[in-house]
């Protein structure tokens, strides 16, 4: 069984990011699209740059800025955010490919595809269009595009509803990149894994908002499901708690807990099967590195500098 494990946007080792911004009322004081154009420019190099070291640092998996292009959702400010720069896009997206790297992205919070409320559902169909572009603008042949279920207003069952007729509403390209991801505070593995059967999508395990969430859910009986519903390569999130207090115990560490993710790795490795993990770690790639030391540290065999056999 092969494992990778991947993180998330920020190279911390680099202290670069690609997710440089301008807030929307800064740009209505003059609307200088100038002002978009270097910001781009610049996260664009940065992009390049982070995924020149994940090649040479052999980390085949990472997720992708959802702010790679500043205010590119909102339908007021309206610029080339693609066809400008296709041959940077071009050029990171041929150096992904050919290192065979996993990327995909994950919206933040105002991505709610079940939302009640009409504006919120418009800004969610322009979120995800917006995802989808760059995916396909970097050539990304596997497009995933992580999202939760989403709000519980009007109980589960309708909610759950609500995100099943938007769905529908979405293009056909984009229904086919969606994956859907158990949360912290509502729906939990079992909902997840009841609404990727119903729409034939997978099924992105995060097993640090398991034990938030579980009502006493034996997650060693879903497991082989959950995993099912990949047609390539599963994926998961782990991540470990900052602290076991009430408080803080949904909030991600800056590292992952090398305890709490052995005792992951023995749940499954009796399936056999290969997977990739995102360590939704604070401390990014260092937190990625910490881990892989203290595994090879308990005997794990690694294959190269992140991928490692049990």
């Amino acid at each position: 069984m092969k494992i990778r494990l991947g993180y998330v946007s920020i190279s911390n080792t680099l202290n670069l990011t690609c997710s440089k911004t301008i807030t929307y009322t800064n740009f209505k004081k003059d609307n200088n699209f100038d002002k978009i154009d270097n910001i781009i420019v610049e996260n664009l190099n940065n992009l390049e740059k982070i995924i020149d070291y994940n090649i040479k640092n052999n980390i085949h998996f990472y997720r992708l800025t959802s702010k790679l292009i500043p205010l590119a959702t909102k339908t007021d400010v309206t610029f080339d955010y693609i066809l400008k720069y296709q041959k940077e896009y071009q050029k990171i997206g041929n150096k992904i490919n050919e290192a065979n790297m996993r990327v995909d992205v994950h919206p933040d919070q105002f991505c709610i595809l079940n939302s009640t409320k009409k504006d919120v559902l418009e800004n969610t169909f322009n979120i995800l269009e917006y995802h989808y572009k760059i995916l396909e603008a970097l050539n990304i042949q596997n497009k995933i595009i992580i999202l939760h279920i989403g709000s519980n207003v009007f109980g589960k069952e309708n909610s759950i509803k609500r995100f099943i007729n938007n769905f529908h509403k979405l293009p056909k390209y984009i229904q086919k990149c969606i994956a859907v991801e158990n949360d912290d505070k509502i729906y939990n593995i079992i909902d997840c894994l009841n609404l990727c059967k119903k729409l034939n999508i997978p099924f992105v395990l995060d097993y640090h908002h398991h034990l938030c969430n579980n009502n006493d859910i034996n997650i060693d009986k879903y497991i082989n499901a959950i995993f099912s519903t990949w047609q390539n390569t599963p994926k998961i999130h782990f991540s470990s708690p900052k602290n076991n207090t009430k408080k803080e115990f949904r909030s991600h560490h800056d590292y992952i807990n090398i305890d709490d993710f052995i005792v992951f790795l023995n749940k499954i490795k009796h399936l056999n099967i290969n997977l990739d993990i995102m360590l939704e770690a604070k401390a990014k790639d260092e937190a990625l590195f910490k881990l892989a030391r203290q595994l090879k540290y308990h005997g794990y065999k690694f294959i190269d500098d992140t991928t490692f056999i049990i």
